[in-house]
């Protein structure tokens, strides 16, 4: 849900109608999707899988949320991997049902605990809390809170659901060495995006947090210089780039003529050293350093 938050944001400022949708059994993480009018999604759940389902539902318009209950069919139990047959549950609630502040709180990547107080399958009412007001929820969402995992519990009359953030993992390139890194961080459990193109690769890393990682490759200069200009106008915790002494310097007259000079935050060429020379080894060394560089901030 942290990767629709921006966006969730701007559609409630803007009063612009939304509604979010999210897995909540079984308990497989964080799978979530915002629906606007005239057919928009933002975000996907399980790759596009229940879209359909979740549709179907928004385009109801309905004024309160609903608790919902899917039988998985074969086509989504493909893609998902959920077994054909399972009654998996979402909750779909508009998104002006909460409180305000709940999105920007997502967009910096903050712990929430959200209960979705139920009458039958209907939403009535929800409740946020965060970090500072947790003490105030009921004993169950706070013990569930103080876990520090994402978790749900389903009870007669309510659903709480605590969302922690993880980290995402953005890498700017291609080929092998990017497809291992890539499968390295989602091992670990990582949200990972591995983008080629240049314009989407800028907005992703711009808007990482202190939480995030940064892998940054390629043999353009321009490309791989614009995408590390935009890894240092964002928060993100680890910055890595790949490539020669010489490339790192190319990259810094680069961003030097676009009156970047402070690439102290850059860890270029980036990995440990453990004369790593296959794509494998590469990556194991690149997470290692983003690991240990995230973990002391």
């Amino acid at each position: 849900m942290y990767d629709i938050a921006l966006s969730v944001n701007a559609c409630v400022r803007s009063k612009t109608r939304a509604e979010i949708a999210w897995l909540i059994s079984p308990n497989m993480g964080v799978h979530a999707l915002a629906l606007t009018p005239g057919g928009g999604r933002i975000g996907k759940i399980f790759d596009g899988a229940f879209d359909g389902v979740m549709s179907d539902y928004s385009n109801r318009k309905l004024p309160t949320g609903r608790l919902l209950n899917v039988a998985v069919n074969e086509f989504e139990a493909t893609i998902s991997g959920i077994p054909a047959g399972t009654n998996a549950q979402f909750l779909v609630i508009p998104a002006d049902h909460f409180d305000p502040d709940t999105w920007p709180a997502m967009v910096d990547r903050i712990p929430i605990a959200i209960v979705a107080h139920l009458d039958q399958d209907e939403v009535t009412r929800v409740d946020v809390f965060d970090e500072s007001s947790i003490g105030t929820a009921d004993p169950e969402t706070a013990e569930l809170f103080s876990k520090g995992a994402t978790a749900f519990e389903i009870h007669p009359d309510r659903v709480i659901s605590v969302l922690f953030p993880v980290t995402r993992l953005v890498v700017a390139g291609q080929g092998p060495v990017a497809e291992a890194i890539a499968n390295l961080g989602t091992t670990l459990g990582w949200n990972v995006s591995v983008v080629m193109r240049n314009d989407l690769a800028i907005g992703l890393l711009a808007s990482l947090s202190p939480l995030d990682a940064a892998v940054i490759m390629g043999h353009e200069v321009e490309v791989s210089s614009r995408n590390l200009g935009a890894a240092l106008e964002g928060d993100a915790g680890y910055i890595g780039a790949l490539g020669s002494i010489q490339k790192q310097q190319d990259r810094a007259d680069w961003l030097a003529y676009q009156e970047v000079t402070d690439l102290s935050r850059v860890h270029g060429p980036a990995g440990i050293d453990i004369s790593a020379s296959s794509p494998a080894e590469i990556a194991i060394s690149v997470i290692a350093q983003a690991i240990s560089v995230l973990k002391s901030n």
